[in-house]
């Protein structure tokens, strides 16, 4: 019988990682998590699953539209937004994977509310980002052809699900979300980033030199 536990639960292990590959738009996490910043299984917090924190395959938490079988607590916070006379985007609060990431980052969600976990643990040093994010770049926004022809700056994006022909930083409903420039299941290049960053090749795929 431990057996066929333990392939079943090998198998809704291998259909959970596959459906979040699809659902974020990356496709597989060719790095993985295990010994990254964002493996908490060695931290205590009453489990050693690596999953966990943030996936379960039964009961997601359905509070963020799209969410990937979503088990950790979401945040609430009502955050500081980034302005500028020049930007021609109009951010909003943060929705959809942004708000999952700050669900963590802003600091007021503990990183151990995961399923009935209170969190009693909260993020700390650089990438506690805050609830003003008036100095981060802005999320949460519709990045289409209307808005690279306004701002003249900015590299059109090829549909609503990438930016890039190379398919490397991913749209969401055409919104540019935290996620389209990090792959939180990929540390490859550092700071979990998509693509690396040398000679700013990120940053230069959407804005024009």
């Amino acid at each position: 019988m431990r057996n066929v536990t333990n392939s079943w639960h090998a198998f809704a292990l291998a259909v959970l990682l596959g459906l979040l590959a699809m659902v974020l738009g990356a496709g597989p996490a060719l790095g993985g998590i295990a010994g990254t910043k964002h493996d908490l299984s060695q931290k205590g917090f009453n489990t050693t699953q690596i999953c966990i924190f943030c996936h379960t395959p039964h009961n997601a938490n359905a509070y963020v539209p799209g969410s990937p079988l979503w088990n950790h607590n979401v945040t609430w916070s009502t955050f500081t937004t980034y302005a500028s006379p020049t930007l021609n985007a109009v951010p909003g609060q943060p929705t959809g994977t942004s708000k999952l990431c700050l669900s963590c980052h802003d600091g007021t969600v503990g990183i151990d509310a995961y399923t009935n976990n209170a969190g009693l643990n909260f993020i700390t040093g650089t990438a506690l980002l805050g609830t003003d994010l008036s100095n981060d770049h802005p999320v949460s926004f519709l990045y289409d052809a209307a808005l690279a022809t306004a701002d003249k700056g900015l590299a059109t994006p090829i549909d609503d699900k990438y930016v890039d022909a190379a398919h490397k930083l991913p749209l969401f409903s055409g919104q540019l979300q935290c996620a389209s420039c990090h792959q939180v299941h990929d540390d490859t290049n550092g700071k979990f980033l998509r693509m690396s960053n040398s000679g700013s090749m990120l940053c230069l795929t959407c804005h024009l030199k």
